[in-house]
């Protein structure tokens, strides 16, 4: 009886434990030395690719996420290596074409990948079978989720639905995948218990600890069918992480559930990433606490953050609580998708747009377009019309299966990347991450890969007292990253002091009027940094100049000077927060002047486009 259900632990610190604390920004080389550890334990998997590494690998470690993949199964001969894997999306924010999927599983799967959970943002299955399809045919574990969250659509029936058309899928095992920690006690056990008496297939739980419910959920889990729990170890648990692997093994010790894993062992590899994790400080959230806000507004923790530093940046880091009142209101208008990997994003930054222009979908992305469109799949419940026909005004909505109307992309993206590209794995990162993968690859070419700066902690501060206060450092914003030197300073009067610093060698003088000693404040960061990259662009200050709602990255200009433009017409194209949206014309005439270039970090003061 024991044997029969015993609890099969999925590790989670080479992924998801660091994504959801730090980021996701732990390097390889912080990994490796820990692996033959790992190994030993008698882990049923560990989760240690997909989600956000390989975007967080070539974006800022500047490693090739394919090649981490091969090394961590070289070091990992005991143990099945799991990924998490968004159906259609891949690991990237849209839809691909069949082959593409196709062709993705088969490498993950040749290159180390044994386990693959697949789910779907918007939990619409319809999106789930290619990728499911090709892991049965690799001969790996097909492992479905199901994203729990809280609406009136949402009910045990709907689950149970979703369980069952999983197990005629031929998955595995099905994951409940409750990626903002909302399941209470009394839900879990209702949702397990149903469950398990509708399938047959082994049931895996995995939550977050951001509410404090993780724990006795994944006990009562167990207690109502789970075989499958996902932990973190402690040294990278609580908070928007997940339940200690320590804690939760003594918890199921001497029952019926107990995992057999050996707990000295366990806090070996615990002190080894407490050490590990002190090198990221500089990543860690401010909301790795525990906050109940989930519990009304379903933001996940990680998008908690992601909002945090998005407004920070915008300098309206007051009005968090107003976007997290808008959260709930957006997600209800778009019916009500679970808010993980993409929709997040989706819903998140339609909701700081609808609270920082001042007006609700006065301006809107592209990503809330094509969602309306029904380019991610059918919503699962009813839609705002009112805000659909805002959106898209009288365009086609899709009914189908979004990828049954794309046509097969690997020959087309084989022939864009060209000889950049030095393998299959390589044309694939391209399809992900086509501007990011091509300067990868670029940089790996010229030998000048670099990762991002670690800032080191001074060691008075790590021992609690007070830290110097540093005249050279690194700034990162916007994903670019700015080596500032402070030389010296002038006269202080009573309102402002000038400083004098080097931006990546080039001298220059901003002035401060809020400032400590030795260190300008962030507004001076902020012009240092416009001086760095010889910026000359006016603040906006007429009605026909075109602003940016929010930091952010332009990547694609509609018009040039001397076209004709009507009030409304998309003019940029800016990312931000990993969404992309089209800045609409303010006035109706004619484009004199474009201040900016593809490629551009913007601010929301600049005149990026003169219209008169």
């Amino acid at each position: 009886m024991a044997a029969t259900k015993k609890v099969l632990v999925t590790e989670l610190a080479l992924r998801d434990a660091h994504q959801s604390l730090l980021a996701t920004r732990m390097r390889t080389d912080d990994m490796l030395p820990v692996l033959p550890k790992l190994d030993a334990i008698g882990y049923w998997s560990l989760e240690a690719w997909g989600g956000a590494t390989f975007d967080a690998c070539l974006r800022f470690l500047r490693e090739d996420p394919w090649e981490r993949l091969r090394m961590l199964k070289k070091a990992l001969p005991r143990t099945p290596i799991q990924m998490l894997l968004r159906g259609q999306n891949l690991l990237g924010y849209r839809h691909y074409s069949d082959d593409v999927v196709e062709a993705f599983v088969a490498k993950a799967a040749e290159n180390g990948v044994d386990v693959f959970r697949v789910f779907d943002a918007m939990n619409d299955l319809r999106n789930l079978g290619v990728s499911i399809n090709a892991v049965l045919r690799s001969g790996k574990h097909a492992q479905g989720a199901i994203c729990y969250t809280t609406s009136p659509v949402h009910t045990i029936e709907h689950f149970v639905a979703q369980a069952r058309e999983l197990e005629r899928m031929g998955c595995h095992s099905i994951a409940v995948k409750d990626m903002a920690g909302l399941l209470t006690p009394a839900r879990t056990t209702e949702l397990f218990a149903t469950l398990s008496k509708a399938v047959k297939t082994p049931l895996a739980f995995h939550s977050h600890t951001t509410v404090g419910l993780a724990n006795i959920c994944m006990y009562l889990a167990v207690e109502h069918g789970a075989r499958h729990v996902d932990t973190a170890i402690s040294s990278l648990s609580w908070g928007t992480s997940h339940s200690p692997t320590e804690s939760m093994v003594v918890a199921f010790r001497d029952t019926p559930y107990d995992t057999g894993l050996d707990l000295e062992k366990l806090q070996e590899i615990g002190f080894y990433f407490r050490e590990v994790r002190k090198k990221y400080r500089q990543f860690e959230s401010e909301y790795a606490e525990i906050d109940t806000r989930v519990m009304v507004n379903q933001v996940p923790g990680g998008m908690i953050s992601n909002l945090s530093n998005q407004l920070k940046e915008q300098g309206a880091l007051a009005r968090m609580n107003e976007v997290l009142a808008e959260i709930p209101r957006v997600r209800e208008d778009l019916g009500y998708p679970p808010l993980v990997t993409p929709t997040s994003q989706i819903v998140g930054t339609q909701a700081v747009l609808n609270v920082l222009t001042g007006a609700r979908y006065k301006s809107i992305t592209n990503e809330v377009k094509l969602y309306l469109q029904g380019r991610y799949g059918k919503a699962p419940g009813p839609v705002n019309e009112t805000v659909r026909k805002m959106a898209i005004g009288d365009e086609e909505v899709i009914a189908c299966r979004p990828a049954d109307r794309l046509k097969p992309e690997m020959h087309r993206l084989r022939e864009e990347i060209g000889e950049l590209a030095e393998s299959e794995e390589d044309v694939l990162t391209y399809a992900m991450f086509p501007e990011i993968g091509r300067k990868f690859f670029e940089e790996r070419a010229a030998g000048t890969l670099r990762p991002e700066v670690l800032r080191v902690e001074p060691e008075s501060r790590a021992e609690g007292r007070p830290a110097y206060t540093p005249t050279e450092f690194n700034v990162t914003m916007h994903g670019e990253t700015y080596h500032i030197r402070v030389t010296g300073a002038g006269h202080k009067t009573a309102e402002q002091r000038p400083f004098f610093v080097t931006v990546d060698g080039v001298p220059e003088q901003i002035l401060v009027e809020t400032l400590t000693e030795t260190v300008p404040t962030e507004a001076a960061v902020v012009d240092a940094r416009r001086a760095s990259k010889g910026s000359k662009r006016p603040k906006a200050s007429k009605e026909g100049h075109l602003t940016s709602s929010m930091p952010g990255t332009v990547v694609e200009i509609m018009v040039k000077a001397g076209d004709k433009v009507k009030a409304g017409d998309p003019v940029l194209v800016i990312e931000a927060m990993k969404m992309e949206n089209e800045v609409p014309a303010p006035v109706s005439g004619t484009v004199r002047a474009v201040n900016v270039a593809k490629g551009d970090s913007v601010n929301p003061d600049e005149a990026l486009v003169e219209i008169e």
